[in-house]
């Protein structure tokens, strides 16, 4: 059961944070433009990232992917739509 919890929420919290906390600093103190390029590359690398919490949930710890996929899809679009508006609030200030 922790396992459902570590790698299914607090991973892609996780994650997203720490992109969070780039994506505000590239925006405050790179500019807009810049901040466009990163949310690029953070496209990828959390692609990557998904990837890799998908092999190592099913793959590795042999997860249930009926109950460990819908965990991990749902929390790593609600923080990706948490970190939509909060970097969109930086940009407009």
């Amino acid at each position: 059961m922790i396992e459902y919890i570590l790698l299914g929420i607090l991973a892609p919290v996780a994650l997203n944070l720490m992109h969070l906390l780039v994506g505000i600093y590239v925006v405050v103190h790179r500019g807009g433009m810049m901040s466009l390029g990163f949310t690029g590359v953070s496209f990828l690398t959390k692609t990557i990232g998904m990837v890799f919490l998908t092999w190592l949930g099913v793959g590795f710890f042999k997860l249930d992917f009926r109950i460990f996929m819908p965990l991990l899809t749902f929390f790593w679009f609600f923080t990706h739509i948490v970190e939509a508006f909060v970097i969109q609030h930086y940009m407009e200030n």
